[in-house]
C-alpha cells in the first residue's frame, strides 16, 4: 500500500503504485498517475492529466500539472508527461500544454532545481539540468544533457541543443547550438563545451572535429548556407558534426545565436 500522510489529500481516482510515498499537506488530483518508487514531499500540488514515471523525487512546494499561463488556453484537455528518475526541487513549477491533446514533456534523469519553471508545450530530453530560478517560456525544446544555469530566461520557441551549457543570468533569444557554451544578455556563443564533452567520453578526435565545425560556422565569414555546405563536404565522416548541421538546417523560429 502507498504510504500517504494523514493530512495529504489524494483523489480516489488517482493511480498510485504500491510503494509511493506522499508527504503532509500535499494534494494529488484525480487524473494523476504516480509510478513505482515516487517520493512526493510536503505541500506539493500535482494536478491535471499528469503522469510521473518511476523513482521520481518531488520536493516541498513544487507545483506540477496546473493550467498553462497562456492567454490562448481555452480549457481544452492537455497533459504533463514526466519520465523516470526525475528530481524536482523546492517550489519548481511545470505547466500543462496548450492545444487539445498536447503535452509538456520531461524526459528521464532530469534535474530541476529550486524555483525553476517549465512552461506549456516545452520538451526536455533526458539528463537535462536546470539550475535555480531558470525559466522556460512556452514551446521550448531542450536537448539531451543540456545544462541551463541559474537565473537564465529563455524566450518562447527556442531550441537548445544537446550537451550545450548556458551560463547563469543569461537571456536567450535565439537557438543555442549543440555542444557549445553560451552566456550573456543577450546570449552569445563562447566556444565548445569541451569540459562537458570530455565528461561524456568524447574522444580527442571528436572534439577536434567539432572545434573545426565551430570555426567554420562562427569564424570563417561564410554565410550559414555556405558554412553548412562546407561542413557536409569536409567533415562528412563525423556523426557529431552532421548532427550539428541537421540542427542548423532544422526548423527554427528565431535563428541561432551568432
Amino acid at each position: 500500500m502507498a504510504k500517504i500522510h494523514p493530512t495529504a489529500i489524494v483523489d480516489s481516482k488517482a493511480e498510485l503504485a504500491d510503494d509511493v510515498e506522499i508527504g503532509p499537506w500535499t494534494w494529488i488530483g484525480p487524473q494523476v498517475r504516480l509510478g513505482p518508487g515516487c517520493r512526493i514531499g510536503q505541500r506539493v500540488l500535482i494536478d491535471g492529466d499528469t503522469h510521473l514515471g518511476k523513482d521520481c523525487q518531488i520536493a516541498n512546494g513544487a507545483v506540477i500539472g496546473t493550467e498553462p499561463q497562456d492567454l490562448k488556453y481555452g480549457g481544452e484537455p492537455t497533459r504533463v508527461r514526466i519520465g523516470d528518475q526525475v528530481t524536482i526541487r523546492e517550489f519548481a513549477t511545470i505547466n500543462r500544454a496548450t492545444g487539445e491533446g498536447r503535452a509538456t514533456v520531461i524526459g528521464n534523469n532530469v534535474f530541476l532545481m529550486a524555483y525553476s519553471h517549465v512552461a506549456h508545450n516545452c520538451e526536455l530530453e533526458d539528463e537535462v539540468i536546470m539550475a535555480n530560478v531558470a525559466t522556460l517560456a512556452g514551446h521550448i525544446h531542450i536537448g539531451t544533457g543540456a545544462i541551463i544555469g541559474g537565473l537564465v530566461a529563455i524566450h518562447q520557441f527556442i531550441r537548445v541543443g544537446r550537451l550545450s551549457i548556458i551560463g547563469g543570468g543569461s537571456g536567450v533569444r535565439q537557438d543555442v547550438l549543440p555542444f557549445t557554451m553560451a552566456t550573456g544578455y543577450p546570449c552569445r556563443p563562447y566556444g565548445l563545451n569541451r569540459v562537458g564533452l570530455r565528461r561524456r567520453d568524447f574522444s580527442a578526435q571528436r572534439i577536434r572535429d567539432l572545434r573545426q565545425a565551430y570555426r567554420i560556422l562562427y569564424r570563417s565569414g561564410l554565410s550559414v548556407e555556405e558554412a553548412t555546405r562546407q561542413l557536409k563536404k569536409e567533415l562528412a565522416e563525423s556523426e557529431d558534426v552532421q548532427y550539428l548541421v541537421r540542427f542548423v538546417e532544422g526548423t527554427s523560429r528565431r535563428g541561432f545565436i551568432r
